[in-house]
């Protein structure tokens, strides 16, 4: 009965742990801040306009979207979307988000090159992620190693699109705290509590890849029987 039983999964089981548990801390210390509320009542929408207009990005829209931390910054056209936990909150965690959404928007407006990279690669990226897996479950039904490995590593450029999204979401927020500090729009406290949200989220993009690495390194190890 144990016949089919795959060690590798081990490793999918550490990194699912990876991610949940990254989850939990940034919705932890999100939840946490977000009953805090700034001494200067700015709320989210209102900080990210003075940090556009700040660094002359007037032409840069504020929306508003639905959902719990789905904030984002479209640089095809320009918006700064804040959800709706963010948006009309004057929450600490608000804030820091807020600020960290438009530390992207500055990023582009200055031409940041780990993010000229990532936008460059992001095609191929994609067309690898959609042929990666068809590529390797075709090589491993028909025992081909080297068609199987093909599609591992072209699931492996995944991990180097998130492996390079990593200095672009720790500069982001480091931009967020620096200019909420500069601005004056979170008393010393404040900013201490807006950090660690901004710690929390950037973990999770830290699990995303180390699960991503582990997963890679599962296929690699599959195809490699394959090839053997």
């Amino acid at each position: 009965m144990f016949y089919y039983y795959d060690p590798t999964y081990v490793l999918v089981i550490i990194g699912f742990l990876f991610t949940l548990f990254a989850s939990f801390g940034v919705n932890g210390t999100f939840n946490k801040y977000k009953d805090v509320a700034n001494r200067h009542g700015i709320t989210g929408a209102m900080a990210a306009r003075r940090i556009l207009d700040a660094n002359g990005l007037q032409n840069v829209k504020i929306v508003r979207i639905a959902g719990n931390l789905t904030d984002n910054f479209n640089p095809s056209t320009n918006v700064v979307s804040l959800s709706d936990s963010t948006f009309d909150s004057v929450s600490v965690a608000a804030i820091g988000v807020a600020a960290h959404e438009c530390g992207h928007a500055v990023q582009h407006q200055q031409g940041y090159v780990p993010i000229k990279v990532r936008n460059g690669i992001y095609p191929v990226v994609r067309i690898g992620n959609m042929l990666s897996m068809p590529l390797f479950i075709l090589g491993i039904i028909l025992g081909l190693g080297n068609l199987a490995m093909f599609g591992a590593v072209l699931f492996g450029l995944v991990l180097v699109f998130q492996l390079v999204t990593l200095p672009v979401e720790f500069n982001a927020s480091r931009r967020a705290i620096n200019t909420l500090e500069g601005m004056y729009m979170l008393d010393e406290d404040e900013i201490k509590g807006a950090r660690k949200v901004l710690k929390a989220a950037a973990m999770t993009y830290v699990a995303a890849a180390a699960s991503t690495a582990l997963q890679f390194v599962r296929l690699v190890m599959l195809a490699n029987r394959r090839r053997d």
